[in-house]
């Protein structure tokens, strides 16, 4: 009797990197998650990099640690895994030789040092026509601004490279010695049109590369070779699917893909949502659209301070070190620290003002403030900014959204209790923890025919009235402080 099929799904995060294998119904078989981390080289002048070497490290020892699992399990052992699936995080680059081998870091959606090009980018090009077309800003998080950078101050570097892409492609590269572009993982970019399915010619010229730089545009699957295919001879027969934006992999993974669901992930950095249907993809200006395939596109908002804000938080406020007396402490503190007013822009941000000049700002510190203040502050001021890209995205379909959440956020049941009172409206925990890749496993898995099970839904947070009434009238000081920092630095 031939046994049921596997799928192996990959999740390539800004700071770690996951793998599991999954059944043709979507389910995670737990025991076969292995994860390891890498790190984030940050510099003061805003560079943002990963080790390309790195990466695969961690990726290699991850499929290790699946693999141990799959060939010492008597129920998993011999069982065929017929694809793969990848969520890898958006809008980041590496630039290759002809044969792949990559000739500089992987640049990532947080490297603000191309802020200036950006600019310039501005100046030169109309930012409400380029974004009507793409679907992305003329900003530092996406390609345009990177690659006029490059060409600007590393100029030996950047025309020696041949190849430009992202990791998840260098990393299918890696293991198969070719590899496509999803249309998904190209609207990240800021050099795709999600409507037409194609490179955009002008942002190609302007940001001095040509189509033959870029990998085929296909959701075509290929299968492994070389030294990668020898050491994991269980993968010979598989289907590699192209690499989808993180953004994508979430919704599919938390089953948030019906109209008026959303899905907000609160990772590394934070995220809201939507998926819609059809070719002709849009967005309200200041927020993305992105492909999840040629049928669907998503429409939201990302924030770049989230959890690592709150990471920085834990450290250099060196707060309490046991998190379940830090969550205690959190959860006595229901309502919002109203001396404190807090613009979380540690790390340049984006939507929806996407203020990449201004830093971060506390206004109200007195000598009776706490460490324990500003933390919370500071989470709040993360959780407005999600809370204005909702209401925006609300505003332009003209429906009530509901939430699905995922991430590191649902560990903290504080933190969604607040987060549910800054937005007014319940928040749906998603039962799967691993959402980007469980919508890896999915997006491959639907692209074979497999019909996919729901996910099932995980705990409801509701909102407390009185309390969200204090949060309403905090995030009216948040948006005035915002307002009136920019009149002061800019007029």
């Amino acid at each position: 009797m031939t046994k049921d099929p596997l799928l192996l799904a990959f999740d390539i995060g800004t700071s770690s990197s996951r793998t599991a294998l999954f059944d043709l119904r979507g389910k995670r078989l737990i025991r076969t998650t292995a994860q390891q981390a890498y790190s984030l080289i940050r510099s003061q002048d805003g560079g943002a990099e990963i080790s390309p070497q790195n990466l695969l490290r961690s990726v290699l020892d991850c499929l290790q640690g699946t693999f141990a699992r799959y060939r010492h399990d008597k129920s998993l052992r011999g069982r065929p895994i017929v694809a793969t699936g990848a969520s890898c995080f958006w809008h980041s680059l590496v630039g290759t030789d002809s044969r792949g081998r990559a000739l500089t870091p992987i640049y990532t959606w947080a490297d603000s040092r191309c802020h200036n090009d950006a600019a310039r980018l501005r100046l030169k090009l109309s930012e409400r026509v380029i974004h009507a077309r793409t679907g992305c800003m003329l900003r530092a998080s996406y390609w345009p601004a990177k690659l006029c950078w490059l060409r600007r101050t590393q100029p030996r570097l950047f025309g020696s490279v041949s190849f430009w892409m992202s990791p998840g492609e260098w990393l299918q590269w890696q293991f198969c010695g070719r590899a496509n572009c999803a249309y998904a993982m190209a609207s990240g970019t800021g050099l795709f049109n999600p409507t037409t399915l194609d490179w955009d010619d002008e942002l190609l010229r302007v940001s001095g590369i040509r189509r033959n730089a870029l990998n085929p545009l296909r959701e075509d699957t290929v299968t492994t070779s070389g030294t990668f295919a020898r050491r994991f001879p269980e993968l010979k027969a598989a289907q590699w699917f192209p690499a989808i934006g993180d953004g994508a992999a979430s919704n599919l993974g938390s089953g948030s893909t019906r109209p008026g669901l959303a899905a907000i992930n609160y990772g590394t950095s934070g995220a809201v949502r939507v998926i819609r249907h059809g070719r002709r993809a849009r967005a309200p200006f200041g927020l993305f659209c992105y492909r999840v395939d040629a049928e669907q596109f998503l429409v939201g908002g990302a924030v770049s301070n989230a959890g690592n804000l709150y990471a920085w938080a834990l450290r250099e406020l060196n707060m309490e070190a046991d998190p379940q007396k830090l969550e205690r402490a959190l959860a006595s503190r229901p309502f919002p620290v109203e001396e404190l007013t807090v613009l979380p822009f540690w790390v340049s941000e984006r939507a929806p003002t996407w203020q990449e000049d201004i830093r971060g700002t506390i206004i109200g510190v007195t000598q009776a403030t706490t460490a324990l203040d500003l933390f919370q502050a500071i989470q709040e001021a993360s959780f407005y900014r999600l809370a204005w890209i909702a209401e925006l995205m609300s505003q332009s379909t003209g429906r009530r959204l509901r939430f699905t959440v995922s991430g590191g956020l649902p560990s903290s049941r504080s933190g969604m209790q607040r987060l549910a009172n800054v937005l007014g409206s319940e928040l749906t925990v998603c039962s799967e923890r691993e959402a980007s890749l469980r919508g890896a496993a999915i997006f491959a898995l639907e692209k074979l025919g497999w019909k996919v099970s729901a996910s099932a839904k995980g705990q409801v947070i509701r909102p407390q009235p009185a309390v969200a009434r204090k949060y309403s009238e905090a995030r009216r000081r948040h948006l005035k402080l915002e307002k009136h920092l920019i009149e002061a630095l800019y007029g």
